[in-house]
């Protein structure tokens, strides 16, 4: 049957597949990820698909109704994230008709199914939790003319009460989804996608998914993958890295999203030397906890990585006790070191908000990140997600200040601080963001060791103006403004 895959309209250039989707400072595009991998796995059904990312082509509402027309899907895939669900109930709706079943995924549906399928009045269902098993057993059912409610994983709409079809558990075989570059490589502009961590072009693939560490603001594990980390085999890890070499040339760079690619430690340098023996010459960047070791990150900087985004999130160990982080200050010290010795190239990203937070913890974060500072960094107030512990403690406690989903973000698009403290109100939060944002750039040191860095390597000139471009115009802003 005829499936479309729609990253639907909602602001320009909002970045829906990240963890805290929203239109970015860096000027930050996400692949849509999730989709790109349903849509390769419903291919190997026999499915004829379409992928549709209208953030990143720039189309409105009435071009996706002309090329849905046009294509003729029986199943409409949606994807959704928080701050842009009422939008995308409504786009759901709006593509609703007879003979046609519209789906909505991604993590707000799997974090609130009834409240989302209560959005909207027309579209068919909202699948809860990773999506390709309901999706490829929803797409049999429609098309053998199968009971929809006999397929785990769905909330269907009903004359009635919705019916809640059941978990449908996770896939265990990564190995059997198609490259998702492949997917990108055909539905996708690869250039419109960007990452200022990694080398532009990239591509954004997964080598496993599900975290087992506990952190309780981290949205992905506790809605769509799960606590238990799966992963692709090595051998296919490093196929899929050639393929790219070999069909998409213009690529410089794959960017591994998994939440940490340093589950495994030994896995991981089974990996780098796996990349090591076939050749792989393409760079590469990842998520990684603080907690690797120097000859794992040689091995890696050996193997072709160049980048890392570390969540070192704060400068006191109350706060990362507290939100359950499992490392401690002195890693993060650690590995800022062992990184710098390996000339592997740090994101490090500082996080404040956590229940407990005061002035003094927070200048705790500003001073770990002075003392390490990484190559680039990033502040932000902790983003909190319906799923998530964090969502559900801020929430119990009365600190969520948002009155819509909408809110989760400024007008423009940006990010904007939903939560407080006991002690901090959400404005006394960005502040403290804006100015260590300023304290951390605009330190003579820091310049001087980019602007020689830029002058030493071509490659790393390119990403430092490409990001400077976008990230410039904020540097001396509030967000609030």
């Amino acid at each position: 049957m005829k499936i479309a895959a729609v990253n639907p309209p909602f602001l320009s250039g909002y970045s829906r597949g990240q963890r805290s989707p929203a239109v970015t400072k860096s000027g930050t595009l996400y692949f849509p990820i999730w989709l790109a991998y349903a849509t390769g796995a419903l291919e190997t059904e026999g499915h004829l698909l379409d992928l549709v990312d209208a953030p990143a082509d720039g189309l409105g509402a009435e071009e996706v109704f002309s090329r849905l027309d046009a294509f003729d899907p029986g199943l409409v895939v949606v994807e959704t994230s928080t701050p842009s669900i009422e939008s995308d109930a409504a786009f759901a709706d709006s593509i609703s008709k007879e003979g046609r079943t519209v789906v909505l995924v991604g993590t707000h549906p799997s974090a609130l199914p009834v409240e989302t399928l209560e959005l909207g009045s027309r579209f068919s269902a909202v699948v809860h939790g990773e999506y390709e098993l309901p999706l490829i057993g929803l797409a049999a059912a429609l098309e053998s003319g199968g009971d929809p409610a006999e397929v785990p994983g769905l909330l269907l709409r009903t004359s009635g009460e919705p019916l809640d079809t059941g978990p449908s558990g996770f896939l265990q075989d990564l190995d059997s989804l198609p490259f998702v570059s492949s997917v990108y490589s055909r539905f996708l502009d690869i250039p419109r996608y960007n990452n200022p961590n990694a080398l532009h072009p990239q591509v954004m693939i997964m080598g496993g998914r599900g975290c087992p560490h506990g952190c309780t603001f981290c949205v992905f594990p506790q809605t769509l993958q799960g606590r238990i980390f799966r992963h692709r085999s090595i051998g296919n890890i490093v196929s899929e890295m050639l393929w790219v070499e070999k069909n998409l040339p213009e690529v410089r760079a794959v960017f591994f999203e998994d939440d940490t690619i340093s589950v495994d430690t030994s896995r991981l340098r089974e990996l780098a030397q796996a990349m090591i023996d076939a050749g792989v010459t393409i760079s590469w960047t990842s998520n990684m906890r603080a907690t690797v070791d120097y000859e794992t990150l040689k091995l890696c900087r050996h193997a072709g990585l160049r980048s890392v985004c570390v969540g070192f999130e704060s400068g006191s160990d109350l706060m990362l006790g507290g939100m359950r982080k499992g490392i401690t200050v002195e890693d993060s010290r650690s590995f800022a070191r062992a990184a710098k010795r390996a000339g592997v190239l740090v994101h490090g990203c500082f996080m404040v908000g956590t229940p407990g937070e005061t002035r003094e913890t927070m200048a705790e974060t500003l001073d770990l990140a002075l003392e390490m500072s990484p190559d680039t960094a990033q502040f932000y107030p902790m983003m909190v997600y319906p799923g998530t512990e964090a969502y559900r403690q801020a929430s119990a406690a009365g600190n969520i200040t948002a009155g819509s989903w909408r809110e989760w973000l400024t007008e423009e698009g940006l990010h904007d601080c939903v939560i407080r403290t006991d002690e901090l109100t959400s404005g006394d939060l960005v502040d403290f963001c804006d100015r260590a944002r300023r304290r951390f750039y605009l330190r003579p040191g820091y310049i001087l060791r980019k602007l020689w860095r830029s002058l030493l390597d071509s490659e790393e000139r390119r990403r430092t103006l490409k990001a400077f471009g976008t990230f410039r115009k904020y540097l001396f802003r509030s967000s609030r403004k």
